[in-house]
């Protein structure tokens, strides 16, 4: 091994403790177990990862670990990978520079010497990364409750989560917009800036190395990446329902949360399970945190909004600005707080003073996004942008008709909120409930809650 070469390694290895370095080498070691020298072939790489990774990330992560350059030249004409070539390619994507990764994506996408990648070609990898990203959660089970069969389909969501993160590739790079992808080209300066600022690419990558190859999957740093991208799905008793999410649009959602939601996402409501009804739905979801509501229109449309902060029935405007709304479908897409105004989240029940239902981003009668109290109508009117989140139309229609509508409750509820979530005097006392309805008098909250199903 030359001077460089030992250099070069030997500044890779000081970034891992000597334990992670140990399981790294064994993982290759195991690749190589029936080679005569330490050294591997494509074919022989391929047989060993057999089905833990789909075979064209396999061919991929081949030709990323082969192109890596140690002694001071590529080693991209050679047929096989060495073991200092592999530790530094796993190094490189799970702690390595935005520089080191570009180069070790530069190949995986199949840019030239040049260092220069087509859109198309960035395009399939991307593709084949989210594609590989599912395939190996599934594999380890690492699904967190979330289903292939209760989720959307996932093949709409590969494809408009690559759609999103290449739009953020054209957009940092100057490109033209997103349907002149193919008539694009990106060196690898772009890449590196694009892996800056889309941190989701980096993890989706680690997830793909550490599960493929079966390494340091106790880290904490891979466990962080897995509920960054996976939260824990608690649906009730609701075991039939199937969202009206995919799992890449969960991945790209959760990316976007604060990290204390990130880690479980509970089913308050759904038109699936609890019917059509704005008094069931401010029941299931008042005095439950923070919150996601997704809505699909008549006409197939996906989208909806983040509440940070836990909902109350009141005539004012509630949040703060970590609030944002989204799209799902046709396109992904999250739009932020602008600073214009404080209008984040707005709820109200059974006023004659004020509009009635529940809106977030805008002003009265012109929300970004608005589900009316006679439930099943909605709009989203942004002429040209709403003004608190600078989103566009959200719904195919400015004025909508629901289809679904589905609300997560988001992490654990605080201590305050579990004592309020508590049976009131009239669940624990019949006789009290008795009086009321000998008066003739009804409850005040009947039908704005329901007893929260247990957890399974």
């Amino acid at each position: 091994m030359g001077n460089a070469e030992s250099n070069a390694y030997q500044r890779r290895l000081a970034r891992v403790p000597q334990e992670e370095q140990a399981q790294i080498e064994s993982c290759f070691d195991n690749v190589t177990r029936n080679q005569p020298k330490k050294c591997v072939g494509k074919a022989a790489f391929q047989d060993f990862l057999g089905n833990s990774l789909p075979f064209t990330m396999s061919q991929r992560i081949f030709h990323g670990i082969q192109r890596i350059e140690l002694a001071g030249k590529t080693s991209a004409s050679k047929l096989e990978v060495t073991r200092e070539q592999f530790v530094v390619f796993v190094i490189d994507v799970l702690r390595g520079t935005a520089e080191e990764k570009s180069a070790v994506i530069m190949p995986m996408i199949g840019a030239n010497h040049n260092e220069q990648a087509t859109g198309q070609q960035v395009e399939q990898f991307l593709e084949d990364l989210i594609g590989a990203v599912v395939h190996v959660l599934r594999q380890h089970n690492a699904l967190c409750g979330w289903s292939l069969e209760n989720t959307r389909d996932c093949d709409s969501g590969i494809h408009a989560l690559r759609t999103q993160l290449m739009s953020q590739l054209m957009k940092s790079s100057g490109e033209k917009p997103i349907d002149a992808t193919e008539l694009s080209h990106f060196s690898r300066a772009a890449i590196e800036d694009w892996l800056y600022k889309v941190p989701m690419i980096s993890v989706l990558l680690r997830v793909v190395v550490i599960l493929g190859f079966s390494v340091l999957q106790q880290s904490l740093e891979h466990q962080k990446d897995v509920s960054i991208l996976v939260p824990r799905c608690r649906k009730g008793k609701a075991q039939s329902f199937t969202s009206l999410l995919d799992l890449p649009s969960i991945m790209f959602l959760n990316s976007h949360l604060p990290s204390e939601m990130q880690r479980k996402w509970r089913l308050l409501f759904s038109t699936q399970v609890h019917g059509e009804s704005f008094s069931q739905l401010c029941g299931h979801m008042v005095d439950q945190g923070p919150s996601l509501l997704v809505v699909r229109d008549s006409s197939g449309f996906i989208f909806g909004g983040f509440a940070s902060q836990n909902w109350e029935v009141k005539p004012q405007f509630q949040g703060d600005s970590r609030c944002f709304l989204f799209t799902v479908s046709p396109r992904l897409g999250i739009f932020t707080y602008t600073g214009y105004n404080d209008h984040y989240m707005y709820l109200n029940h059974s006023q004659q003073t004020m509009p009635n239902g529940l809106g977030m981003g805008g002003q009265h009668e012109y929300f970004g996004f608005w589900i009316d109290s006679n439930f099943g109508k909605g709009h989203s009117k942004a002429k040209p942008r709403c003004t608190t989140y600078n989103s566009p139309q959200l719904s195919a229609t400015e004025e909508f008709s629901i289809d679904s509508l589905e609300v997560w409750g988001l992490g654990d509820l605080s201590e305050e909120l579990q004592v309020k979530n508590k049976k009131s005097i009239l669940d624990v006392d019949p006789e009290a409930q008795a009086l009321l309805e000998m008066t003739g008098r009804s409850r005040q909250s009947e039908g704005l809650r329901d007893k929260e199903d247990d957890e399974t």
